[in-house]
């Protein structure tokens, strides 16, 4: 901690920093969804029962996509804990039945992995069966 800057403080410029590297995060997966022939339909979308980072659609699939960035793709990967794939699970419900055009589409829960100096790793229907 630098000299001067109270814990507090300190505690608001990591966060704001977080924030900025997971919208960065959230771009860049965006990106790479759509050069593989991905519509996005949303990011950082609010529900009553939890965000979605990405929102995507490609022909029937709804993609309901967490994009974690870490250190390395394989610590990326192991972020996503029990509780917030049942997060993920309630909040994709939600918009499914909610919004008029994707009550027809395949629900699928994806996650974009992120690591400086590596491509995204993107892992369509990441917890099938979990």
């Amino acid at each position: 901690m630098a000299a001067g800057v109270r814990p507090a403080e300190a505690r608001q410029i990591r966060g704001a920093t977080a924030r900025k590297v997971g919208r960065r995060a959230e771009v860049w997966a965006a990106l790479w969804l759509m050069l593989k022939g991905y519509r996005i339909l949303g990011f950082r979308l609010a529900t009553p029962l939890g965000e979605i980072d990405l929102l995507a659609q490609r022909g029937k699939v709804l993609a309901v996509v967490e994009v974690k960035q870490r250190t390395t793709i394989e610590d990326a990967l192991d972020a996503v804990t029990p509780t917030q794939r049942d997060r993920l699970r309630r909040a994709a419900a939600h918009v499914s039945a909610h919004r008029a055009g994707l009550r027809d589409l395949r629900v699928r829960l994806d996650l974009i992995a992120l690591a400086p100096r590596r491509a995204p790793r993107h892992l369509p229907d990441a917890w099938r069966g979990v």
